[in-house]
């Protein structure tokens, strides 16, 4: 069965920030959904099947420091049953090569606001790599798995989140310039 609020999985990387499984494909040498499926052996400890028909979106990759500017960025999503990805969450603590060398484990995305804020708006607010957080909110529109009036609300809070954050940032490093 399919539960009502079927869970969305991220990752924790090895370099703090949120992010989807995947890496590095070379088509010269494999398709991208065997890469893709490569990858997410070794990150999440199990050869999840990905086909042509899980490709969401292509786009080249947002200028971040490291990145090469040439790169290229595929987002697939894969439909998964609530127990699949049970079985994917331990295979990723207990079977993944890179569990705790790239991957630091699997995360799932609150997909309510709680009365106080909470929930969405708060993960949201975290650091993500790259586009990572719009390929979250666009799979969460494009799949209704958030209402588009709630998905505004969080990335509103999400904002207001933000500048406090800075804001207490700041006080932080003027603390230790004291």
């Amino acid at each position: 069965t399919t539960s009502v609020n079927p869970p969305q999985q991220m990752q924790m990387r090895y370099d703090g920030l949120l992010g989807f499984p995947g890496g590095l494909v070379n088509p010269s040498e494999e398709t991208l959904e065997a890469g893709l499926t490569r990858e997410l052996l070794e990150e999440v400890g199990s050869a999840v099947p990905i086909s042509e028909e899980d490709l969401v979106e292509t786009c080249i990759a947002p200028p971040h420091p490291g990145f090469n500017p040439r790169l290229i960025l595929h987002f697939y999503v894969k439909k998964m049953e609530e127990e699949q990805i049970r079985e994917l969450e331990k295979a990723a603590a207990t079977t993944a090569v890179d569990h705790g060398l790239e991957a630091m484990g699997m995360v799932r995305v609150p997909l309510y606001t709680t009365k106080s804020g909470g929930g969405l708006p708060n993960f949201l607010s975290q650091s993500f790599i790259g586009n990572a957080r719009t390929q979250l909110v666009t799979s969460l529109r494009r799949l209704h798995l958030v209402s588009p009036g709630e998905l505004r609300r969080a990335l509103q809070n999400s904002l207001r989140m933000h500048a406090e954050s800075a804001r207490s940032l700041k006080s932080d490093v003027a603390l230790m310039e004291e």
